[in-house]
């Protein structure tokens, strides 16, 4: 054993069987099969229940890790298992990906994997990551290194590093520069990573100035670490990110979107957000959040828009699992509900009698979310998905409490169509209220509509609405040809189809003569 690591106190073998494999918690070891899980660092002694977590973590991969071990080290590399499956076996979460770090450049990885990996795969081989796939275990070998962003540059700089502890050095938080070194299993902890899992914190292995300096994308990425561990964030990288919040603004708005989604699909992303907001860095990715902590006046009272917007957030995350049917998280209902008010701020007016009103703000904030998503490089499907819930969240209070005509239910499952569940739990997780009168009025009122959708869709097919004679049919009946006249037809008929319900073809034709007559 290395000197520096000090004798190894006796262990008592824990009988247990994970995978065919034997492991064993001790003060400072873990072993798995015949290895020793040695675990160096400045932390104080690790608690036998962390080792444990980290050899049950790391079990189901324990035979790809020792393979992976010996080929770069019978080919004269050092590797690592480093980073997130690290601190996730650590937390006792389940780990999912496979990260590496090696001295080995990108051309000799793929060389070592040759022959042994299913498959191989250029991730960014200029950036020195190299993919590959082994037993159905995704993976990334990534060479030691450095990354730098020039100050108008949108594309950092890499440099390839010759160190372990120079590799650690330059990741983003100390939970995350943690490594095990193999085949030697050692667990390479420089920054004291396990204390601040402990102390659910994020801190930065340098100071948080160069770190974000580095890489302006860790602030953010310190919301979505936040609101993914539910862990806070040390008082100096939170005054760095306020700092150097317009920093953010030379990382491409592809690389911006894709933390900001990892974010809101976290489990807590209220905690990631209200990190955005109050250390300003969410103006600069999205300023229309902020935006809804509209100023207090003491004479026009209303809801703080802000507040209420991060609580539909969480009734929806509920909603996607308590209503049925249920979902996955679901990225699409999630932005909707972050965005569903967007429009307020530029609606906003004082009325005469000391109320406040905000008319027309679904259709301005269907337009900022198209403009919003698409400055973010969202699919257009994405995009017309969230704005179109964003426009219908009001539709339901449109009618109020009363009884919905079957026109009205129509229109309502045509205008939503395959976002009909998404607008429930999104009408759904938008009440708010503290009068519990009220919210239960509006529930079983949404029950209602629920009710009447379930029982036309039966008779209607309501999901399928089309009119009851097809284009081909409109020109044999009017003897027209294609053309606009085709289509304005149709809509007639859709129209005729949405107020009335089914038609057999004669009404229908007869119908549309009566409306082909008496037009201009």
């Amino acid at each position: 054993m290395p000197p520096d690591q000090g004798p190894t106190p006796s262990f008592i073998e824990d009988q247990t069987t994970r995978g065919g494999l034997l492991h064993a918690a001790l003060g400072h070891t873990v072993r798995i099969g015949a290895r020793a899980l040695a675990f160096r660092g400045v932390s104080p002694a690790l608690d036998p229940a962390v080792g444990r977590r980290l050899a049950t973590g790391l079990a189901p991969y324990a035979e790809v890790l020792e393979r992976m071990g010996a080929l770069f080290t019978e080919s004269g590399f050092e590797i690592c298992l480093v980073g997130g499956p690290v601190r996730d076996a650590l937390l006792g979460r389940p780990v999912a990906d496979l990260d590496f770090t090696t001295d080995a450049r990108p051309g000799e990885i793929v060389q070592v994997l040759t022959g042994w990996a299913d498959a191989v795969w250029d991730v960014g081989m200029r950036f020195g990551t190299v993919g590959a796939r082994v037993r159905g275990n995704e993976m990334e070998i990534t060479t030691y290194r450095t990354e730098t962003y020039d100050l108008d540059s949108r594309k950092p700089e890499v440099e390839f590093g010759h160190s372990l502890d120079g590799d650690l050095g330059r990741r983003d938080f100390t939970v995350n520069a943690m490594a095990v070194r193999l085949p030697e299993w050692d667990l390479v902890d420089l920054f004291d990573g396990r204390g601040d899992l402990e102390r659910r914190v994020l801190r930065t292995p340098k100071t948080a100035e160069q770190s974000f300096d580095d890489d302006p994308l860790r602030m953010l990425r310190a919301a979505r670490f936040s609101a993914q561990l539910d862990f806070g964030v040390a008082h100096d990288v939170v005054q760095a990110m306020t700092e150097m919040a317009a920093r953010i603004e030379i990382v491409s708005a592809e690389r911006v979107r894709d933390e900001f989604v990892k974010l809101i699909m976290s489990p807590h992303p209220r905690r990631g957000l209200q990190l955005l907001v109050d250390t300003g860095l969410c103006e600069y990715i999205l300023p229309e959040l902020p935006l809804l902590q509209l100023e207090a006046d003491e004479h026009h009272h209303h809801k703080d828009v802000y507040e209420h917007t991060l609580t539909v957030l969480e009734q929806a995350m509920v909603l996607e699992s308590a209503h049925e049917p249920s979902s996955q998280p679901d990225l699409i209902l999630r932005l909707a509900a972050l965005l569903h008010d967007i429009g307020k701020p530029k609606t906003r007016k004082f009325e005469a009698d000391g109320g406040v009103s905000f008319h027309h703000h679904e259709v301005v904030g269907a337009r900022m979310t198209r403009k919003r998503m698409k400055a973010m490089r969202f699919s257009n499907d994405d995009i017309e998905d969230v704005s179109q819930l964003v426009e219908l969240h009001l539709r339901f209070h449109g009618y109020g409490t009363g009884e919905w005509t079957d026109s009205a239910v129509r229109r309502y499952v045509r205008d939503a169509g395959p976002n009909l569940v998404r607008l429930h739990k999104l009408t759904r997780a938008d009440c708010t209220t503290r009068n519990r009168k009220r919210a239960m009025a509006l529930q079983r009122a949404y029950e209602h509509l629920e009710d009447r959708i379930t029982g036309l869709a039966a008779e209607e097919e309501l999901a399928a609405i089309r009119p009851d004679l097809d284009g081909t049919a409109i020109m044999r009946i009017l003897d027209i040809p294609p053309g606009r006249e085709v289509g304005q037809a149709y809509e007639f008929l859709l129209n005729l189809r949405l107020d009335r319900g089914p038609m057999d073809a004669a009404t229908a034709e007869e119908a549309l003569r009566a409306w082909w007559a008496a037009r201009p």
